[in-house]
């Protein structure tokens, strides 16, 4: 079935196209349908800047319209070495407006690094600080890769640069609708070559849907953003999901475990996601005047989660602890426990919150709840496939569900995690998890 253009703007009631209004998908233009123009959408701690959603909106267009300028074009591929900011998110949007995908890279990588995932990537442009940082120039240089320059407007707000002269914007290009691609990233590689990952608008705003949902979020909550936006976790669940209902987004210019606890006071923030890592660096750095009052929950994903760093977090913080499970083929959440007056269980990562979720055999057969198998998904935030990589997708599938590659259970309707399957130790017929022995 075809995906028909999508007209319209950020922020200003986006019409759907015929099959978004069949199927439910969405256009990533669709994400600050949902808030007031008024609204604060961004703060930056310290005296940085504070964006309205009718700030954000405007400055979307107007980034767009200057990659259109440039040439960027729908399917093309746009590369990102940002800080954490408000800037990535607006370029990210401004990129994918355009039908393009962008790709996020991790701004501290080396240049060996960059040209890897340059010469892999093949983007039409790499957007780069306007100070023009070393490793990222080089690489971009090595790989022939043309690049765009980002350095402060007015009142602070991005503007896109060639050759150090702003680029004329082209106000009359072609939308990006729910089927475009919006992001490109990369798997992993920890058993074979990092596999690119490609995540439609439509996969995107699913999930941010779904998360929102999930956590009750609405205008009045404010998110603490502490984990980088070039990965899922940052951009989908603290930063996407709360523009979905309109609410705040903090984001520091640099991340220091003993300044989120004034940080997230001043601000009021209701919740924060992170890694058990970073909870475990800010509780370290938990100071006297205790956590804000304003806290609703706060939520941990991408690695497991200790039941007495749960116990430890929970009176540090003065609310739930939330173990969710993600994967980037999943546009991240997958499951999670729920908000009170339901259980949230130590040592679950609770019930699904994004995904379907079964357990299957080695043949893709569905298990009963309480024998251990592969945890399977599929729901509207997993990818189709992987990039020019048919024998990956095809083994990565039973049918039109996607293998993690992850050892559960499911008990009760939540599920337990007990490691990668690749790294089972299989002793007397018996599956024993790393983690178990650790």
């Amino acid at each position: 079935m075809e995906i028909g253009v999508v007209t319209g703007t950020f922020g200003g009631g986006q019409p759907m196209t015929e099959n978004a209004g069949i199927t439910g998908a969405e256009p990533l233009s669709a994400l600050l349908d949902r808030a007031a123009p008024s609204g604060q959408a961004f703060v930056v701690p310290d005296g940085g800047q504070a964006l309205s959603y009718g700030q954000v909106a405007d400055r979307i267009e107007a980034l767009a319209a200057h990659l259109a300028g440039a040439g960027v074009r729908r399917g093309d591929r746009v590369a990102l070495a940002m800080p954490n900011s408000p800037d990535l998110v607006l370029l990210f949007l401004a990129v994918t407006a355009l039908g393009a995908a962008a790709a996020p890279l991790n701004p501290a990588y080396t240049e060996p690094e960059f040209s890897f995932f340059l010469g892999d990537i093949r983007p039409r442009y790499f957007l780069i600080p306007a100070g023009r940082p070393t490793a990222a120039a080089s690489a971009a240089e090595a790989t022939s890769t043309p690049v765009l320059t980002v350095e402060a407007g007015d009142a602070g707000l991005p503007e896109v640069l060639a050759a150090g002269r702003q680029v004329r914007p082209d106000r009359s290009f072609e939308r990006g609708g729910p089927d475009d691609v919006a992001v490109v990233l990369h798997t992993s590689g920890t058993t074979s070559r990092p596999k690119q990952v490609p995540l439609r608008q439509r996969n995107l705003m699913a999930s941010a849907r779904k998360i929102a949902a999930h956590y009750r979020l609405g205008p009045s909550d404010v998110s603490f953003c502490v984990m980088p936006l070039f990965h899922v976790h940052g951009l989908i669940a603290s930063t996407f999901a709360t523009l979905s209902t309109g609410g705040t987004v903090i984001v520091p210019r640099r991340f220091t475990p003993h300044r989120f606890w004034p940080q997230a006071r001043e601000h009021r923030a209701t919740w924060l996601s992170a890694g058990p890592t970073l909870h475990r660096m800010i509780l370290d750095k938990a100071d006297d005047a205790g956590a804000p009052a304003s806290l609703r929950f706060v939520r941990s994903c991408s690695s497991a989660l200790a039941p007495a760093l749960l116990h430890r977090a929970e009176s540090t913080y003065g609310v739930p602890m939330l173990e969710a499970y993600g994967m980037t083929e999943a546009s991240h959440q997958m499951a999670s426990n729920p908000l009170p007056p339901a259980a949230h269980v130590p040592g679950s990562v609770g019930l699904p919150a994004g995904a379907e979720i079964r357990v299957a055999d080695a043949r893709g057969g569905f298990l009963p709840e309480g024998h251990p198998g592969e945890v399977v998904v599929r729901g509207p935030g997993v990818m189709s496939g992987y990039v020019a990589n048919p024998s990956a997708t095809a083994e990565a599938f039973f049918g039109e569900w996607f293998r993690t590659g992850d050892r559960g259970v499911l008990k009760e309707g939540y599920l337990y995690l007990e490691g990668r399957l690749k790294e089972m130790i299989i002793r007397g017929g018996e599956n024993i998890a790393p983690a178990e022995i650790e």
